[in-house]
């Protein structure tokens, strides 16, 4: 498919569709994320925690206690994965498990001190690394990521607030 611009200066492509400026928006908010995905990575510090493994701790750091089921949902991953993920925590003592009080059947999983700990000596590292890449921005970037900062806080709760899954294939949720 070739693009092009149209008359009124927006990309069109070989059959006349019209990119609206929204779409420029989220491709251009998607590709950022991805760039972004691959440099948090790299600035994570070697601890023999997975990204699912840390993301999953900061989700029960932020919200609480949790069920399986709603933890899995939350990370994306299968009610097994996360199974297995929990026992791991559990035996490295970064999680417990305990009955919920509201239903003592239920069992809920909860952060614990040394898990908090992790992430706190993670998350240092982390901004110690972007402080490095920070400085090597000009003053007018500095600003426009500060700037950015309540949008991208915003962006990332609207999702944890009503997952968006429409659309996507098994493999993508």
């Amino acid at each position: 498919m070739e693009v092009s611009g149209g008359r009124d200066g927006r990309p069109t492509d070989s059959e006349g569709y019209r990119e609206r400026p929204e779409d420029t928006l989220a491709s251009g908010v998607a590709a950022a994320l991805e760039r972004l995905i691959g440099l948090f990575r790299s600035l994570s510090p070697a601890s023999g925690l997975s990204l699912t493994s840390a993301a999953t701790l900061a989700t029960l750091e932020r919200s609480g206690p949790s069920r399986l089921t709603r933890l899995a949902g939350q990370e994306g991953v299968t009610q097994p994965a996360m199974t297995q993920l929990i026992a791991r925590l559990e035996d490295a003592g970064l999680v417990d498990r305990a009955a919920d009080p509201a239903d003592g059947r239920v069992v809920q999983v909860q952060i614990t001190a040394e898990g908090r700990a992790m992430l706190a000596g993670r998350r240092a590292v982390r901004a110690e690394r972007v402080a490095g890449l920070l400085d090597r921005l000009s003053p007018d970037e500095r600003a426009a990521l500060a700037a950015a900062l309540p949008a991208m806080d915003a962006l990332a709760s609207a999702e944890r607030a009503e997952p968006v899954t429409a659309g996507l294939t098994m493999g993508e949720r």
